[in-house]
């Protein structure tokens, strides 16, 4: 199940079978991080009701991150919709530390105006609080934003939930001729979009910092091609396309160039791609291993990449100009797919272990490696642009999906849809 090693280079196209069109339904599986208990009442609303229930989203939200224990809406004592009809006592009664209320109401069902608001229950203090007006079609992005009001309000940290999730999936037809789809849904897995369509392999999506692009390898052409795709208007463009392999896109901080895998001098070494002028310069210099799957060091000057110059996998750290590289991973004989977290502390990478394939994270400081998940089939895991959650592909019972850790082990989720495979996650960047 796991990317392994040579099966990545020497045949790019080894896939699982995926579905297409799937969306993904969050569902926790382990333990939370001393979760904070909190309310949120069903918003009020006036007029025809809306097709999304914001406060619902904003539950499942704030549940799936670990972090808070929403209560149950059968133990909810009231239902009060703005500061007024709030009798904190009550509310303390349930030991609930925040009480998040709110109203929708609009006269046509396309405009939609909606507040909300954010108490501490044992201080009686707002928190957080804002008006908004947007169209029907906004509705679910603007309940993602406030989770992450509500979650920045009470942890300081930033929250993800309006961010998205890159995926691919493969459908088989009635046929048995297989189509292939680069997909993006919003990080709940809901809401999923087809970005493109093939009837060859699609691998290695990732995205540009500012969010509005996406790179990947295609194999529409009969080869393996890397490709950068804008968001809003589905225009892209072939960047690399040269005789051998070009593989495994990574962007740049500044989003002006690409690392790239490309074999076009004989064995698989590590190029930089200035966008603009197609200027390629080459980082690695070794003609007995394999180097590939770079990722950026935030200070856009080091690259981490896997190589097997030792002789078995490992991860090592050059100078995005070149020189010698520095072994960075020494615990375990197999360690790949590295991903680097928004501070440049910690390594997440894909840990092999007895012919099994875990998802683990290294302090780039001290060394030390901790082991997250126990399935021992995952692989390609992506850091959320706040740094508290990995995602990343794993099997269950034959079927591909994804999954995403906390980076402490604490708290475990399945993005799972009946009758579907997918793999090769990205997690985006904040959205603006």
């Amino acid at each position: 199940m796991t990317k392994q090693w040579l099966k990545i280079i020497a045949s790019l196209a080894v896939i699982l079978p995926w579905q297409a069109q799937a969306e993904l339904v969050i569902e926790i599986t382990g333990g939370t991080e001393a979760a904070l208990p909190i309310a949120v009442v069903p918003f009020g609303n006036t007029g025809p009701t809306a097709q999304i229930d914001i406060s619902e989203i904003i539950t499942n939200d704030l549940a799936s991150s670990g972090r808070f224990d929403p209560l149950s809406k059968r133990d909810l004592i009231s239902d009060p919709h703005e500061k007024s009809e709030i009798n904190f006592k009550d509310w303390r009664l349930l030991r609930s530390e925040g009480l998040l209320v709110g109203k929708v109401s609009t006269e046509d069902g396309e405009l939609h105006k909606v507040q909300f608001q954010l108490f501490d229950v044992y201080k009686s203090q707002q928190l957080a609080g804002m008006r908004y007006q947007v169209p029907a079609g906004g509705l679910r992005r603007l309940a993602h934003k406030i989770s992450d009001q509500v979650y920045e309000a009470l942890t300081g940290e930033v929250g993800v939930f309006s961010t998205r999730l890159a995926f691919i999936t493969e459908v088989k037809g009635a046929d048995g001729n297989k189509r292939y789809a680069l997909q993006v849904s919003d990080a709940d897995g809901a809401n999923p979009r087809t970005v493109l369509q093939s009837k060859q392999p699609i691998l290695s999506p990732s995205w540009s910092p500012d969010g509005e692009r996406l790179s990947y390898v295609s194999f529409e052409n009969g080869k393996t091609e890397i490709f950068v795709q804008e968001m809003r208007s589905g225009r892209r463009n072939s960047v690399a396309a040269f005789k051998g392999i070009n593989s495994a896109p990574s962007w740049s901080p500044d989003g002006t160039k690409l690392a790239i895998t490309l074999s076009k001098a004989g064995n698989p070494e590590i190029y930089i791609l200035e966008l603009a002028s197609g200027k390629l310069s080459r980082v690695t210099h070794n003609s007995q291993a394999i180097d590939t799957e770079a990722v950026w060091m935030p200070n856009g000057n080091e690259i981490l990449f896997t190589s097997d110059r030792g002789g078995r996998p490992q991860i090592y750290k050059v100078s995005a100009d070149g020189g010698r590289a520095q072994r960075v991973t020494f615990e375990g004989s197999y360690n790949s797919s590295p991903d680097i977290s928004p501070d440049g502390r910690t390594l997440t990478m894909v840990h092999g272990f007895k012919g099994k394939f875990y998802i683990a994270v290294q302090d780039l400081q001290t060394g030390t490696l901790q082991v997250l998940t126990e399935t021992g089939r995952d692989e390609s895991p992506s850091f959320a642009p706040n740094g508290r959650t990995i995602l990343y592909a794993t099997e269950q019972r034959g079927k591909a999906l994804l999954a995403a850790v906390s980076v402490n082990g604490g708290n475990h989720r399945r993005f799972g849809e009946s009758g579907t495979d997918v793999r090769e996650p990205a997690w985006s960047p904040l959205r603006k």
